[in-house]
């Protein structure tokens, strides 16, 4: 690895051979020596789950010059965990999720991997982005994000993004239009109503999988979702910091009751 070219760190949540991912890795090969672990499998909806009891393996499997490939067994987290702490060979100046077979907007966030291994890169102290596009199709085209990738890639290797802060990006899937451009936007307060099916297995046993629709009821004008369905580019500002802030004073009375027995 050259020194004087910066250090990306890149991983995903779909598995090594997600399309979007390849691509990801294509455009940082542009901008900086690459470092690449992935998921064996599809990691998707696992959060910020890591592993605490399973044994977690890294198999390098390509390398040439300012490039290395590893697969993981196991999560996106475990993934940037072991990466900077044990693969790469300095700090990475940068760490890049993605990008995602499916939108990462509104609340959707808490249930990504994609995101989630940009929010662990983030609160050990690097720089991190996560990328996705708006659409769940395997084979979908890519083509038409990398003038904005790049742009905010480049952006935010120069510039650096305030302590404790990632991005999530999110694209709209390609239209016949181009993309209008990008809005700096905040999470839609939207959800998914879910509920469970019923089947049963060959032996009779009940077992049940999850399914259920989302409900877009805050789509306003400075929503990621608003930015995603008009066909703009959504960066979202995010922390780590699960704290409700506005809560703290009106609470306080919270301290004047009595914990004696």
């Amino acid at each position: 690895m050259d020194k004087k070219r910066p250090l990306i760190l890149v991983t995903n949540d779909d598995g090594h051979a997600a399309k979007g991912l390849c691509k990801l890795v294509t455009l940082m090969r542009t901008l900086g020596d690459v470092v690449l672990i992935s998921t064996d499998e599809v990691m998707s909806a696992k959060s910020h789950s890591c592993s605490i009891h399973n044994r977690i393996y890294a198999k390098l499997v390509r390398e040439e010059l300012g490039f290395k490939e590893f697969r993981c067994n196991g999560t996106p987290v475990d993934c940037v965990k072991l990466a900077y702490q044990k693969l790469c060979d300095r700090w990475p100046d940068l760490v890049v999720s993605g990008i995602n077979h499916g939108v990462n907007a509104a609340t959707t966030v808490v249930y990504s991997g994609t995101i989630a291994a940009v929010v662990e890169a983030c609160m050990n102290g690097l720089t991190a982005i996560g990328y996705s596009l708006f659409s769940l199709d395997p084979d979908a085209d890519f083509d038409h994000l990398d003038t904005a990738i790049l742009g905010i890639t480049q952006k935010v290797l120069a510039e650096g993004l305030p302590k404790g802060v990632c991005l999530n990006v999110n694209f709209p899937k390609r239209c016949d239009e181009p993309m209008k451009g990008i809005k700096v936007c905040r999470q839609a307060a939207c959800r998914w109503v879910e509920y469970f099916k019923e089947f049963y297995d060959e032996n009779g046993e009940c077992y049940y999988n999850l399914d259920g629709t989302f409900e877009s009821d805050d789509i306003l004008p400075d929503t990621d979702l608003w930015a995603l369905h008009n066909n703009y580019v959504s960066v979202v500002p995010t922390c780590f910091d699960w704290t409700a802030h506005r809560c703290i004073e009106p609470m306080k009375d919270y301290e004047l009751l009595s914990v004696k027995p």
